[in-house]
């Protein structure tokens, strides 16, 4: 409680100076906005501020499929003339209860006084990257089109991902459908031919012994097995679940020779389009690259962007920095250093986002036009090697002269 009464809570935030050092601490004040007040007053840049709960994790951002359009409401409504609170309350109608629960407090804040970028801050829904977006449009006069923007990403961001989804859903349903008919037919068909084989007492052929040698392991290993593989998948979940096993998972799957190059793909899209967003927008350099770095959805490319962004600080340029370590892709690289020698860096940035996001784009068409024909061979093998073994069983037991 504080002096006259009133509730303290503790904020935790993330903030830059005006010479682009991000800094991070926590304040203790009444409310989100008393909070932001006294965040500025120590001549900082709000970037991000949550509340710190009582069991120390903090509020998860929306999603991009439901915050962009929300976003792209909100500043459709705003461009309209319509106040800042009452467009937050309008596009929290049509939003999820926990978004709405957001915005509503979002509008609050504002009715205090709060600018539009610090109640969204506040709030704990909005991503970084979209706050420094809509800060830096307020500092310039186009809160609308920082919205606009931040939705567009949002949006694109979504739709590349359900892309993603819907080029993996047939060969998801391929090796589901394939792996439990593979587990019908070792577990419960085979066994059916062995007790009519055992019964003819003559020897069998190589294939047919090994098909049954594989039947009697899935039927006496199956169930444990099983067992095992769904209680360690579970405690792997929980782990990865986690920021460290985010990092080694992210770490590990970037040094895998296809999916790694494709997640560099689209992780270089990200952090391109956002730096050249925040970049366009006034943003700070070392600011942007320290929002930038967590729009790529990858740990590990986010520690490389990071160290790359302490060697910035240092007075290196960019381009060397973030190739020395493999920051970002080959050919994003490259238009980075013709974008700093031509003074031009947003357009090039967007431009290495357009590129990278249609060849990740292409190459997980390419992969799933392999990865379909391929599990339907590889399962209709599996299939023959059975039927091939039970025929040959058939026939070496027929009686004589059948």
């Amino acid at each position: 409680m504080g002096r006259n009464g009133a509730a303290v809570t503790a904020f935790r935030y993330r903030a830059a100076r005006l010479d682009g050092e991000t800094v991070s601490g926590s304040v203790e004040a009444g409310s989100p906005a008393a909070a932001l007040a006294l965040v500025a007053s120590r001549g900082l840049f709000m970037l991000e501020l949550n509340a710190a709960p009582a069991d120390g994790r903090g509020t998860r951002a929306a999603a991009a499929s439901e915050l962009g359009p929300a976003l792209a409401g909100l500043a459709a409504l705003l461009d309209a003339g319509l106040p800042a609170d009452r467009a937050l309350a309008a596009v929290a109608e049509t939003a999820s209860p926990r978004l709405r629960a957001a915005l509503d407090a979002a509008g609050e804040h504002v009715r205090q006084g709060a600018a539009l970028s610090d109640a969204l801050a506040s709030s704990g829904a909005v991503p970084a990257l979209v706050v420094g977006y809509l800060r830096a449009g307020e500092r310039r006069g186009r809160a609308t089109g920082a919205l606009e923007r931040a939705a567009a990403d949002l949006e694109r961001r979504a739709e590349t991902a359900a892309r993603v989804r819907a080029a993996l859903t047939y060969p998801a349903f391929l090796a589901v459908a394939g792996t439990v008919s593979v587990a019908v037919i070792g577990g419960f068909v085979v066994p059916r031919f062995a007790a009519l084989l055992g019964e003819q007492g003559r020897a069998l052929p190589a294939s047919t012994r090994l098909l049954l040698g594989v039947s009697s392991l899935l039927r006496q290993w199956g169930l444990p097995a099983l067992v095992a593989l769904t209680a360690g998948g579970v405690a792997l979940a929980r782990w990865l679940a986690t920021p460290p096993g985010q990092r080694a998972l992210h770490a590990w799957l970037l040094e895998q020779p296809v999916v790694g190059a494709l997640r560099l793909r689209f992780a270089t899209a990200r952090v391109c389009a956002a730096l050249s967003g925040l970049l366009e927008g006034g943003v700070p350099m070392l600011a942007a690259l320290d929002l930038a770095a967590q729009a790529g959805g990858d740990r590990a490319v986010a520690e490389r962007v990071a160290a790359a962004r302490a060697e910035v600080e240092r007075g290196e340029r960019l381009a060397p920095a973030l190739r020395r370590h493999a920051a970002l892709s080959a050919g994003a690289l490259r238009l980075v250093a013709f974008g700093e020698r031509s003074g031009r860096l947003p357009l090039f940035l967007a431009h290495a986002a357009r590129l990278e996001e249609s060849a990740a784009q292409r190459a997980v068409q390419r992969l799933v036009t392999l990865l379909e024909p391929g599990l339907m061979i590889g399962f209709a093998a599996i299939v023959a090697f059975v039927a091939a073994a039970l025929l040959q069983a058939v026939y070496s037991v027929r009686p004589a002269g059948f």
